[in-house]
């Protein structure tokens, strides 16, 4: 079985070259290939002898992820991409286009095993995990397809990035690696829905990621009615991890906040969140619920969540409503996967 590439560390793959019984230096050029120039084959590494070549066809590969569908947004140029994978298996990537830059948002896993209620990912559970590889490769795939440079990633997408840690580790190593794309930690955000061991685990690498908290629900019960992972870790728990990530890094928590009208919007869950957030330096974001056809929730009307982010920030919350992006190529997580998946099977 062929070893995947792209998925070495710097030092990682100098070793290998050694073992290859080729000068040290022969790792950077294939590193550079692999994750400057982005290059999806060795044949494309003409500075190569083709001896070598031929030797790195015979014991490595570069996963393939290969565009499938692209949808652009005619009211704000936000893209959505689906990725085919070697196995078949698909996955999507958002491109967002903001003042500031390039951002996008990748999946870490095919499919989900989280099961959040108002969650497209999550419907038909968790496929596999992604390999760092896959990862960087819808990074690299998007760079290529649009010709520009990226320059913030959210690991927001389909699946629970802390349910996949070593290959994200792996991942955020390799990204900010500056014989590499060299993309700023600062610049990278990773979501978690709230796995506490892993959380400790991260504040321990004392990178300068954001880590974002999917906290969906104002007290331990909403929680558990919209995530299932509440059931094992509970809120005052979750939130503690968060203050351990805060202590040991200095970097502020984002708090998401998906807004389904009627079960998490109302004044008593204001008051509650102002509770849960005010000791805490950390930032909210509002996002109301993008309507599903498998789930029956509603989103609030704008009124209605413009109302619920000025109580808060009355009390000195820093909050933002997200502001929606490709609401018309259905920019929710899974949504174009969803759809795929639904053709794929007629």
């Amino acid at each position: 079985m062929k070893k995947d590439i792209r998925a070495y560390t710097y030092e990682e793959l100098q070793k290998e070259i050694q073992l290859l019984g080729e000068k040290s230096f022969r790792a950077k050029q294939v590193y550079e290939w692999l994750h400057q120039k982005l290059a999806d084959s060795f044949a494309e590494m003409t500075n190569l002898s083709k001896n070598f070549r031929n030797q790195l066809e015979e014991e490595y590969e570069i996963l393939p992820v290969e565009m499938t569908a692209r949808q652009e947004s005619k009211l704000d140029g936000t893209n959505k991409f689906l990725f085919c994978l070697y196995d078949g298996n698909v996955v999507e990537s958002v491109l967002m286009r903001y003042k500031h830059g390039n951002s996008v948002c990748i999946s870490s896993q095919v499919g989900c095993r989280m099961g959040c209620r108002f969650c497209a990912s999550a419907i038909g559970g968790l496929e596999r995990n992604l390999s760092a590889s896959e990862m960087l490769g819808q990074i690299y795939q998007i760079q290529k397809i649009i010709g520009e440079r990226v320059s913030n990633v959210v690991v927001m997408g389909t699946g629970e990035p802390l349910d996949n840690y070593d290959n994200l580790l792996n991942f955020i190593r390799i990204l900010t690696d500056e014989h590499g794309l060299h993309i700023s930690q600062r610049n990278i955000t990773v979501s978690t829905c709230g796995i506490v061991p892993q959380m400790y685990s991260l504040a321990k690498e004392h990178l300068q990621i954001t880590l974002a908290l999917s906290l969906h629900g104002s007290n331990q019960e909403k929680r558990k009615m919209l995530m299932p992972v509440a059931n094992k870790y509970n809120l005052e728990e979750v939130l503690d991890a968060c203050d351990n990530y805060f202590e040991k890094t200095g970097r502020r928590i984002t708090f998401e906040y998906s807004m389904v009208h009627g079960v998490n919007d109302t004044d008593e869950d204001a008051k509650e969140l102002i509770e849960i957030l005010k000791p805490r330096n950390c930032h909210l974001n509002l996002i109301p619920v993008n309507p599903i056809k498998e789930r029956d929730f509603v989103r609030p009307n704008r009124e209605n969540a413009l109302n619920f982010k000025n109580k808060l920030e009355k009390c000195g919350i820093n909050v933002t409503i997200r502001r929606e992006m490709g609401s018309d190529i259905g920019g929710a997580c899974g949504q174009l996967r969803r759809s795929y998946q639904g053709r794929s099977t007629i």
